[in-house]
């Protein structure tokens, strides 16, 4: 079984996949040295680590040798954070998805949403590039590649309910492996959404949503923590940091 089958394998499991989120090669061994049975880079992460804000402002064959340093180091199976496509084309984006494939990752998370201005794609044109991606993988050997389709509905609508479920359903007729729905935490809303939607739900960790065994009983299939895990190793450097150098004393250091 090749990385991309175990990957799509560990959807279907009865536990939900817990995907460890990296930003480079050390934290990656890290998360598989703990046991993670998969990682996934987070984009935040990745471009805070090279002195970046998030965006698509890395330049997209930095980003992926990064992601390539991970997977040739790594032995299970990554999926590969790539925001919007980097690409203002379908054809660019289809382009980048199989770059990407090509590294040896098991699958994307690919968003809908724009990056140099607000609002979303249009569902029928976010469709339709999914369906060229999907087309473009199985073309080139890429059977049953992960697209994990990200929706911001719940980022950017006031009332976003009903309008996930209509791009969830029409991303997952495209091509899509799962849906992803960063910021909703009512558990009404998770459980409808995994009620109405055929494919693995993925919902991302925030504060009062943090339980996989929960998350489970609300028909989630994978749950990421995203860019939490850099946020808190970047306050844990800068807090014994600035203690080194005030106190002009290493011995914090040495304390278990």
């Amino acid at each position: 079984m090749n990385k991309i089958q175990k990957f799509h394998k560990l959807h279907q499991s009865t536990e939900p996949l817990f995907l460890g989120n990296a930003w480079d090669l050390l934290s990656a061994l890290v998360l598989e040295k703990v046991g993670f049975q998969a990682i996934g880079t987070t984009s935040w992460g990745l471009a805070n680590s090279l002195g970046l804000k998030d965006g698509e402002l890395v330049d997209f064959d930095r980003h992926l040798q990064i992601i390539q340093t991970i997977t040739e180091h790594v032995n299970v199976p990554v999926s590969a954070d790539i925001e919007s496509g980097y690409g203002e084309t379908v054809e660019t984006i289809v382009h980048n998805v199989l770059k990407t494939a090509d590294v040896g990752v098991a699958g994307i998370n690919i968003e809908d949403s724009f990056k140099t201005q607000d609002g979303l794609r249009d569902i029928s044109l976010h469709a339709k590039l999914l369906f060229e991606i999907r087309n473009a993988l199985e073309h080139s050997g890429f059977k049953d590649f992960f697209i994990n389709a990200r929706t911001d509905t719940y980022l950017q609508k006031e009332n976003p309910l009903l309008e996930t479920i209509e791009r969830g359903k029409a991303y997952v007729d495209s091509g899509a492996s799962g849906i992803f729905v960063p910021g909703v935490t009512s558990d009404e809303d998770i459980a409808e959404i995994s009620s109405k939607i055929k494919a693995p739900l993925n919902v991302l960790s925030l504060p009062g949503l943090t339980n996989c065994n929960k998350l489970k009983e609300l028909g989630v299939r994978r749950f990421s923590f995203g860019n939490a895990l850099s946020d808190k190793v970047i306050a844990f450097m800068e807090m014994n940091t600035a203690q080194l150098f005030a106190l002009k004393d290493t011995a914090h250091l040495y304390e278990e």
